[in-house]
């Protein structure tokens, strides 16, 4: 599975996520907020730019030698994190 993720499309994909949801989330950042229009709680924006942050490192194709930073960077880490930026903009848009 890991071999697959580190194919040339796969990373394309990544990189492309990453730079249109950091557009989003720099532009337009009113649904990073919850229903009464309080900003969501810096634990939760700290993952989100951590999983915008893995979708660059993998997207560029860097791969840390270290394991640790290995899987912290990793794509897996990524698409999670760009998922919750979905999932933030998904529900401010379906209220």
């Amino acid at each position: 599975m890991m071999a697959m993720l580190d194919r040339g499309w796969v990373r394309g994909i990544t990189l492309a996520s990453a730079f249109v949801l950091m557009l989003l989330v720099t532009l337009f950042p009113r649904p990073l907020t919850v229903e009464d229009g309080s900003p969501i709680g810096h634990g939760t924006l700290m993952l989100i730019m951590w999983g915008l942050a893995a979708g660059f490192v993998h997207g560029i194709g860097f791969i840390p030698r270290n394991r640790i930073l290995r899987t912290l960077l990793g794509p897996v880490v990524a698409w999670l994190g760009m998922g919750m930026v979905l999932v933030f903009y998904v529900q401010y848009f379906l209220r």
